[in-house]
């Protein structure tokens, strides 16, 4: 007679196994759901230095920022980028001023024009503001800021200028970069930059 050897197993121990075997597919199953897929086509900006004006809220008034890069190239609502010089927003008062949160329109009371410098590139740059359209024809005062990003945040200049009517032109700043990325020789002398045909 042969002697049979039975392997007895105990029905807990066959349900705790199961269980460990389901939660270690469901934990893979996690991880590979967790893992982030790479977004193509997404640059994240970098600035050296970003020039703000603005206006009074609400003001449905235009009013345009140009700037003259130390290469004689114009940056303007028509020729947004040149160089390392970006209009990053171009604001036209009340114009294009609704966006949509949750299917409801809301309107965007700022009134505001962002200019990036996203590199180092000595010279002389010159900040003008023109008063583009009117709609209250009325004088409209300006606030204009330079900050320096990089490495740390930094004020570099500050102040307000008053345009009296539709069409005028204002050289708000003149200023210079070094090599070193330093700004020096800040100014205000007039030079006309708009050429609008």
């Amino acid at each position: 007679m042969r002697n049979r050897r039975h392997h007895q197993t105990d029905p807990f121990t066959d349900l705790l196994f199961n269980a460990l075997l389901g939660f270690t597919f469901l934990f893979l199953i996690a991880i590979m759901f967790m893992n982030p897929q790479a977004k193509t086509g997404i640059i994240d900006p970098k600035a050296e230095y970003i020039l703000t004006i603005n206006w009074q809220d609400n003001n449905p008034d235009d009013i345009d920022v140009w700037v003259e890069d130390p290469s004689g190239q114009l940056i303007w609502f028509k020729n947004p980028e040149a160089g390392l010089l970006h209009l990053d927003r171009d604001d036209r008062g009340l114009i294009n001023d609704t966006i949509m949160v949750n299917d409801e329109e809301i309107q965007n009371p700022l009134n505001q024009e962002v200019l990036t410098i996203r590199g180092i590139v000595k010279g002389e740059y010159i900040v003008n503001i023109h008063y583009y359209a009117s709609v209250t024809q009325k004088p409209v005062d300006v606030n204009f800021k330079l900050v320096k990003v990089n490495p740390a945040l930094k004020i570099i200049y500050y102040g307000t200028a008053r345009l009296e009517k539709e069409g005028d032109e204002k050289t708000v700043l003149r200023f210079r970069i070094g090599r070193d990325g330093q700004v020096s020789d800040i100014g205000f002398l007039p030079k006309k930059l708009v050429s609008i045909d």
